[in-house]
C-alpha cells in the first residue's frame, strides 16, 4: 500500500515473511518455459560483458586485492584462470557483470538485475554443487524479487544518493542463497533482516568517475549468502525489514517512503514474471542514455551533419535521469575517465553525432579526450523530456540547430532493448560474441554460447568452470 494510505505497518503478516513464504515453496518447475529460455539469453549476455570486462584494467587490480586477502578457493571467476572462495567468486564475477555498464536494466524498477542475481547463483550452486536447474531456478528467483523491491521504491533511491541495484540486491541475494540452502520460510525471513544492515551503495561514484559502483552488486552477493548461513545457523534479526520504522525504505528515502508502492513486492509474484520486462542494453552506456544516442547516430545517419554546421544540440531525456547523466554540468563536459563518459549526455551525443556509433571502443582514452568531441559536448544542452513515457521506457531525443538556422530532429519513445524493440535471442548472440572476442577465439565463444543455453543440460560445477577461462 502507498504511504498515504493504511500504514503497511498495521499489516498482520510482515513483508518479509510473505516474501519468504513464497521463496521457500518457490520450485523450477513453476517457472514457465519462456521465461526461462529469457532468462538463458540475459545470462548469456552477461557472461559476455564479464568476459569483455576481463581486458580491462580494473578487472585485474580487483583480482589482485581480492586474491591478496583471500587466497586461493574452490570457485570458479568468469574468464579468468584462478579460482577464489565462495564469497570473493560472487563479489569478483558482479565487478565483472557491472563493469562496463553494459548489463540488462529493469527499467521500472531502475536495477540492473543480473549483476547481482546471477553471480549469486552461480557462486552458491558451483559451492554446493547443485544441478544447473537449481541455479537456473535461483538465478529467475533473484531477478523476481530486486525487480519488485525496485518497483516499490518508484525511483526514490537515486535522488538520495543511493544505487538501487547495490541495496536490493542484497535481499534478493539473501533468499536466493537461502533458497539454495534449503532454508526454512523462518530462516529466509531472518536472513532479509540480516541483510537489511547490510544494503548501503553511494552513488558518489557518480563525482569522480569512481569505480565502487562496478563492486556493488557483487558486495550484495556477498552479503546475501552470509546472512542466509547466519540464518541457518539461529542468528536472529528484525522481522519488518521493509516496513519497519527503520526498515529499508523509510531508512534510505526519509520523505519520499510516502511514494513507496509496498502492494508491488508481492503483487503478481509467480504470475507476472519481470524478468520478461528486463532490457537487454545495445550501448554500453547509463540506460537513460540510450534514446538520446540511437536519435544521435540516426541523425549523423540521415544528414551527414559534420561539426562546423552545429551551432547547437538539444537532448532531451527523463527528468529522472538528469541528475545523474546530465548534472552538474561542468563535470560531464570532459569526462577524465570512461564511467565519466558512460554517465555523461553531453559526451555520448556529441560522439555519436560525430562517430555515428557508440561502443566500447569510443570509452578508450584517446577518445575521451579528443577535442573535436569535447568541443560538440560544449553545445549540448539538456532538459526534461516533456513526451517521455518513463518509468515505462526511457525515452529521449536529440535536436541539432544548424548555422544556417536548420533544425533537425530525432525522438524515441520506445528505447532500443526495451518493449516492442527487446533485443531478439539472436541479437543478443551477436553481442555476446563480439564481447566475448575481446578475450578469447571464436571456438571457444561458440562452446560457451551452446553450454549456457543448455544450462539444465549441466550441473552448475560443470557450467562455472567452463566459463573460466582454461
Amino acid at each position: 500500500m502507498k504511504g498515504d494510505m493504511t500504514p503497511v505497518d498495521e499489516m498482520p503478516v510482515a513483508i518479509s515473511a510473505r516474501l519468504a513464504a513464497y521463496v521457500s515453496d518457490f520450485d523450477y518447475a513453476a517457472i514457465p518455459t519462456a521465461v526461462r529460455e529469457r532468462a538463458k539469453y540475459l545470462i548469456l549476455d552477461s557472461i559476455g560483458v564479464a568476459i569483455a570486462s576481463t581486458t580491462y584494467d580494473f578487472a585485474h587490480r580487483t583480482l589482485s586485492g581480492i586474491r591478496a586477502l583471500a587466497g586461493e578457493g574452490d570457485c570458479s571467476v568468469i574468464g579468468m584462470t584462478q579460482r577464489l572462495p565462495l564469497r570473493d567468486a560472487v563479489l569478483m564475477n558482479g565487478m565483472l557483470v557491472h563493469g562496463l555498464d553494459y548489463d540488462d536494466t529493469h527499467l521500472g524498477g531502475a536495477v540492473h538485475p543480473t549483476a547481482s542475481a546471477l553471480p549469486c547463483a552461480l557462486g552458491m550452486a558451483e559451492h554446493l554443487n547443485a544441478s544447473g536447474e537449481k541455479m537456473l531456478a535461483a538465478y529467475v528467483l533473484g531477478v523476481e524479487v530486486v525487480t519488485r523491491l525496485g518497483l516499490a521504491g518508484a525511483f526514490g533511491f537515486h535522488h538520495c544518493g543511493f544505487h538501487p541495484t547495490g541495496i536490493l540486491g542484497h535481499f534478493s541475494c539473501s533468499l536466493q542463497a537461502g533458497w539454495l540452502l534449503g532454508l526454512s520460510a523462518r530462516h529466509l525471513a531472518m536472513a532479509q533482516g540480516i541483510v537489511g544492515s547490510t544494503a548501503a551503495a553511494s552513488q558518489e561514484f557518480l563525482a569522480d568517475g569512481a569505480w565502487n559502483k562496478r563492486m556493488h552488486p557483487g558486495w550484495a552477493g556477498v552479503a546475501g549468502i552470509t546472512a542466509a548461513y547466519l540464518a541457518d545457523a539461529g542468528f536472529l534479526a528484525p522481522s519488518k525489514t521493509y516496513e519497519g520504522r527503520f526498515g529499508l525504505f523509510k531508512g534510505h528515502l526519509q520523505e519520499r517512503e510516502a511514494q513507496v508502492d509496498y502492494e508491488k513486492i508481492l503483487s503478481g509474484l509467480g504470475e507476472t514474471w519481470e524478468l520478461m520486462a528486463t532490457s537487454v542494453k545495445p550501448y554500453p552506456i547509463c540506460h537513460f542514455l540510450h534514446a538520446c544516442a540511437d536519435s544521435a547516430v540516426e541523425l549523423k545517419r540521415k544528414h551527414d551533419l559534420r561539426p562546423d554546421d552545429i551551432a547547437q544540440i538539444r537532448v532531451v531525456l527523463p527528468k529522472e535521469g538528469l541528475p545523474v547523466v546530465a548534472e552538474p554540468e561542468t563535470s560531464k563536459l570532459s569526462p577524465t575517465h570512461s564511467y565519466d563518459a558512460q554517465f555523461s549526455a553531453q559526451f555520448v551525443v556529441a560522439a555519436s553525432l560525430l562517430l555515428g556509433r557508440f561502443g566500447l571502443a569510443e570509452l578508450q582514452s584517446h577518445v575521451l579526450s579528443d577535442p573535436q568531441i569535447l568541443q560538440m559536448a560544449r553545445k549540448v544542452k539538456c532538459a526534461a523530456d516533456t513526451a517521455s513515457a518513463f518509468p515505462q521506457f526511457y525515452s529521449g531525443g536529440v535536436t541539432v540547430v544548424t548555422t544556417d538556422g536548420r533544425e533537425f530532429t530525432h525522438h524515441e519513445r520506445i528505447n532500443r532493448g526495451a518493449g516492442e524493440r527487446a533485443l531478439s535471442g539472436a541479437e543478443i548472440e551477436s553481442k555476446f560474441m563480439f564481447n566475448t572476442q575481446l578475450s578469447t577465439t571464436l571456438k571457444h565463444a561458440d562452446a560457451l554460447r551452446d553450454h549456457i543455453l543448455c544450462i539444465e543440460n549441466h550441473s552448475a560445477r560443470d557450467v562455472a568452470r567452463a566459463l573460466a577461462k582454461a
